[in-house]
Order: C-alpha cells, then sequence, then structure tokens
C-alpha cells in the first residue's frame, strides 16, 4: 500500500526528547517500512525516516524561536498532503481535528488516530458535523466523552521490543517520567515516595504553560531530601532511567488517554504504580505488571507489593501486549479492511461501515 502518515509539527519525528505522538508515528512509519509498504511521511524537516520525508516546516516548532503561531504551518502542511491526494491508497493524520473539512470529500481513504483528551465539550459539535471521518482511539476509555462519533477501532500503543533493555534485578529508586503538569500530579509522587521513605527520580519536561505550577507548587516539595529533579531526558537515556528504578510512578489526575511511559517502562521490566483513571485499566495488568489505586494512601500501601513483582513476567506481558509489530499489524489490518469496504460492489464511496470484521492482536477492539 501507499500509505500518507501525517504528524504534528511540533516536535520532530522521532523527538529528540519528550513527545508522545511524534515517537509513536515514528515506530508506526518504520514498522510499515519494514513490511513493505511505500510509507511518506509529512513533518518537520528535521525529522528522519527511512520512509520519504515531505519537509513541512524547516525544524520542529517547538525549537525555532521565530515561529508564534503554529496553525498556519498545520495549514500549508495540509494543503500539502492535499496536492499529493492521488498519491496515496491512505492518509493517516495524526494531528487531531485540522484536516477533516479539507478531506471530508476523501473520507473513505482516511484514518485519523486520536492521541489527547476527548472529554472538552467543545468537540462534540464538530464530531457531529464530520461524523463520515474515520476514527481510531488509543484506549476504549478515550472515546466514552464521543459515544456517537465514528470510532472503528481501539489500536493501543506499541514500541519496538529491543528499544530497551530490559534489567531483572529491583532497582533502587522510584521513578517520575513525562512531563510536569497539574494533570499528571508530580506532587502526588513526591508524597508517596517520601512517605514510603524510598528516593525518587524525577525526569521531565516543563512546557511554558506550566512553568508557574512548576515554579510555585512543585519545586518548593523538591527542595529537600529523597527528591531529584533530573529535568527532560532523550530515549537513549530512558533505559537506564526506567530500567535502574524499582518502579514507576504514574499518579496521573485526568482522562488519560494511553500513557506510554507506561509500557516503556514495562519493556524495561520495571513495574507500576498508577491511579485508577483513563486508560489505566487497559494497559495495566493489576498484580502482574502494576497495581492500580485510589488515593495516595492505597498507594503508600501497595507499594511494598509492587516492588516485589517478578520483572521478567513484567517483561513478558510487555512482548505479549505492547509490541511495533502488533500495533503495524492492527493498523494494516484497518487499512485492508477499510479500503474493501470503499471498493465493495465494485465501485469507491465515502461512506465508512460503522463495525468492521477485523481481526487485530491483543491491542485492538471494536466498537
Amino acid at each position: 500500500m501507499k500509505i500518507a502518515q501525517v504528524a504534528p509539527l511540533i516536535e520532530s519525528v522521532p523527538p529528540r526528547l519528550y513527545g508522545g505522538t511524534e515517537r509513536i508515528v515514528s515506530y508506526l512509519t518504520e514498522e510499515l517500512v519494514g513490511l513493505g509498504h511505500e510509507v511518506t511521511l509529512f513533518a518537520s524537516g528535521d525529522s528522519i525516516t527511512s520512509g520519504e520525508l515531505a519537509p513541512c516546516c524547516t525544524r520542529a516548532l517547538r525549537l525555532d524561536p521565530t515561529v508564534r503561531d503554529t496553525i498556519p504551518y498545520f495549514m500549508l502542511m495540509i494543503d500539502k498532503v492535499r496536492e499529493r491526494a492521488e498519491e496515496f491508497d491512505v492518509f493517516h493524520f495524526h494531528i487531531d481535528l485540522f484536516h477533516f473539512p479539507l478531506f471530508r470529500s476523501l473520507a473513505a481513504r482516511t484514518l485519523t488516530t486520536l492521541h489527547g483528551r476527548q472529554d472538552l465539550g467543545d468537540l462534540k459539535p464538530f464530531y457531529s458535523r464530520f461524523g463520515e471521518m474515520p476514527l481510531v482511539s488509543i484506549s476504549n476509555d478515550q472515546r466514552k466523552p464521543l459515544p456517537h462519533a465514528n470510532f472503528i477501532a481501539t489500536i493501543h500503543h506499541g514500541i519496538p521490543p529491543d528499544l530497551h533493555r530490559p534489567t531483572f534485578e529491583r532497582g533502587s529508586y522510584l521513578a517520575f517520567l513525562g512531563r510536569i503538569s497539574p494533570e499528571k500530579r508530580p506532587d502526588r509522587a513526591i508524597r508517596i515516595a517520601r512517605a514510603a521513605g524510598i528516593p525518587l527520580k524525577i525526569a521531565a519536561k516543563v512546557d511554558k504553560v506550566d512553568e508557574d505550577y512548576f515554579r510555585n507548587d512543585i519545586l518548593p516539595l523538591i527542595d529537600g531530601p529523597g527528591v531529584e529533579f533530573i529535568g527532560e531526558i532523550n530515549e537513549r537515556e530512558k533505559t537506564k532511567f526506567l530500567g535502574e528504578a524499582a518502579a514507576l510512578l504514574f499518579p496521573v489526575d485526568w482522562p488519560e488517554p494511553f500513557g506510554l511511559v507506561m509500557i516503556e517502562a514495562m519493556a524495561c521490566g520495571t513495574p507500576v504504580l498508577a491511579f485508577r483513571c483513563g486508560s489505566i485499566p487497559e494497559v495495566i495488568e493489576d498484580g502482574v505488571t502494576g497495581k492500580m489505586v485510589d488515593s495516595e494512601e492505597e498507594a503508600i500501601a501497595a507499594l511494598p507489593g509492587v516492588l516485589s513483582y517478578d520483572r521478567r513476567t513484567v517483561r513478558h506481558r510487555f512482548e505479549e501486549r505492547f509490541t511495533t509489530s502488533r500495533m503495524a499489524k492492527d493498523y494494516v489490518n484497518t487499512y485492508r479492511q477499510l479500503l474493501r469496504a470503499r471498493t465493495s460492489n465494485g465501485k469507491a464511496h465515502n461512506t465508512w461501515p460503522r463495525q468492521l470484521d477485523l481481526n487485530g492482536g491483543n491491542g485492538l477492539t471494536l466498537e
């Protein structure tokens, strides 16, 4: 198949540091190329791919100090993709809703994976107006606020099995990895670690919008023994950071769409202690790869048990459920089934079936 992968422009593909969506787009693109598909990646010019790169800006917009408004760059990218419409069998978008108006007439050749939260009220009328656009959720929980949207499958994320080397000896500290923001609740992680008497290392990005929160709410908590703030780390550094941790703390307080860091920890053999919300029950196997809790008190009480989980089993379950090969297989099955639906009865049409007969892996479920 000839496939267009359309990525966000905020980070490069793959990102140099933080960037979950761009990382997934990179993993999927490389796996699809390895399977023999012709893939064109529409992304920032500093992206790297074994497919064809169609640069849509010079470099990642977050790293360009001259960029004040990102929307014009996204509009230019969408127009560039539309100009090449006849070249592709499938357009796979990872940029939320930007492309819907321009690609409405080509709905039968598009797939949009939603990577963010969907519980914002402003989204409902938009999805209602563009109900013919087929959507993929990255967890079943993600689609709950939009029961009438055109979700055709849930495909859980996957990462390369050789990306992180597992460590089977228990680590010496607790880890918090990701982003400093109110919904990620690093304050919970700090209190849990201090109450348990176990050192905590925080490797996290601080976005401009969260600088006040970091300065006013988190820095005062870090100012004390047992907590080390490392800052943002790259992919290469994650293996050591997660692999040498006794457990990953994932104390989120929002409808988490997926939580890529959880499967990154599992790839290292590291169990996860997470708060029960959003996608967590779909990713964590309670008592096997991690533990789900509903309060800080429960987290503190559960932590000794989590530290005793078998790290080889954690890694094994990662290999069974969350690899790029499984993710790519699920997407290829989706592409093919949708193309068959488009050409059913010998003619193309732009209406997608509400439910598909897919035969995907462990990460794929249907409406």
